[in-house]
């Protein structure tokens, strides 16, 4: 059976190059990067360097590169290290309904600690506006945590207009950077943010770690106990074979993204466009201009989303309904409902995210398929029959 896999945005495969980078360090190059014999000191010069590469490529100091398990470590330790390091000065954060849940649940965490949590609302397109967010700003406003790109559309936030916003009150600005980070250019530097999250598995890099880049003078509390890893940030032994990989993901993420843009956001551009020509009552969630060239989200009027990915996946082909986080959650998605989506759309809803591997034929062969299905689906749906939809 042929198989086509459009879940980028849950996992990707890992790069030859990045493979290979990596190999090394989990046979003759295994030592513990915090030992002071030979192959310690070794693997402390292997995560230094990669250290220094990413530094680079985010342009940023390497100094403001901490190395963490994964894009999840990273937005608590933002989220939650920043707020307890800074309640002093006040109480209060802001964030948005549309965040992951690595994010929102830290903030659910904080308010269940004292803290107050102020949810953002963003408009049909999945926007948060950077103007109501300067009303949103107290003076006890201590960080400010909105994420880059969606995981679940794609769309992408004007995150320069809400990092001036927030900077005017002196809030800290956190970015869950995860789906953007290889999709899409950006510089530390230019963002201004002062604190942003990466996981190495969403850009052809192991499972397993990421990082999280700290502006330098940001006061935060480190958020696991143990050696004095990371500069005392963060304990627990280096991962030093994901570190080289999620390094070399950045690298090779960074030369090919100019190509793979192009032909990604074509891939997209194509498939949305057979799809309205071959299925009726199809909505697009969030904003088809602001979005990494991946990732599309479309409802199906009267078709459950969890019926579909069955369906499909029994044909070979592997989508998602949003998050692979919550992929056994019965509940609509909540980055959808926050947009004024219909939560009966909202149930019918599908994320294909292409990658490196997809080819224009993957296209033609998934629209084939989902037409039959959205069809085959719509026959036995009594909610579509009721609507009056069936032609």
């Amino acid at each position: 059976m042929r198989t086509v896999y459009l879940d980028h945005n849950a996992t990707t495969p890992v790069h030859p190059e990045v493979l290979e980078a990596m190999l090394p360090y989990f046979t003759e190059k295994f030592g513990n990067a915090s030992s002071i014999h030979a192959s310690g000191r070794e693997a402390k010069e292997a995560v230094e360097d990669a250290r220094s590469r990413v530094a680079e490529l985010l342009s940023c100091k390497a100094s403001e590169i901490y190395f963490t398990s994964g894009g999840t470590e990273s937005d608590n330790f933002a989220v939650k290290g920043v707020a307890f390091a800074n309640r002093a000065k006040g109480k209060h954060v802001i964030t948005s309904p549309i965040e992951h849940h690595a994010v929102s649940r830290s903030c659910e965490f904080l308010e269940k600690e004292g803290f107050s949590v102020t949810y953002m609302p963003v408009d049909s397109e999945g926007l948060v506006d950077p103007d109501e967010l300067r009303r949103a700003l107290h003076t006890d406003t201590i960080l400010v945590s909105i994420m880059h790109a969606n995981n679940e559309t794609g769309v992408i936030q004007d995150l320069k207009g809400l990092i001036r916003a927030a900077r005017e009150s002196g809030a800290y600005f956190h970015t869950d950077a995860v789906q953007s980070t290889g999709k899409i250019p950006y510089e530390i530097s230019d963002l201004g943010c002062d604190l942003l999250s990466i996981s190495a598995h969403k850009l052809y890099g192991p499972k397993g770690v990421g990082l999280l880049y700290i502006k330098s003078g940001v006061k935060i509390q480190p958020w696991n106990q143990g050696g004095g890893h990371e500069k005392g940030r963060r304990a627990g032994t280096e991962n030093v074979a994901g570190v080289i990989g999620l390094a070399k993901a950045l690298e090779v993420a960074r030369r090919d993204m100019d190509s793979e843009t192009v032909k990604l956001r074509a891939m997209t551009t194509r498939f949305y466009e057979r799809v309205k020509e071959a299925i009726p009552d199809v909505h697009v969630n969030g904003s088809l201009t602001r979005r990494v060239p991946n990732t599309l989200n479309l409802s199906f009027k009267g078709v459950e989303g969890e019926a579909m990915i069955l369906s499909l996946d029994m044909k070979g082909i592997s989508v998602s309904s949003g998050s692979a986080c919550t992929s056994g959650a019965t509940e609509p998605s909540h980055v959808l409902l926050a947009m004024g989506v219909p939560g009966e759309l909202a149930h019918g809803s599908l994320r294909f995210s292409f990658g490196r591997s997809n080819k224009d034929e993957d296209v033609d062969y998934v629209v084939d398929i989902l037409a039959k299905e959205v069809r085959r689906l719509r026959d036995i749906s009594p909610l579509y029959s009721k609507a009056g939809n069936r032609g």
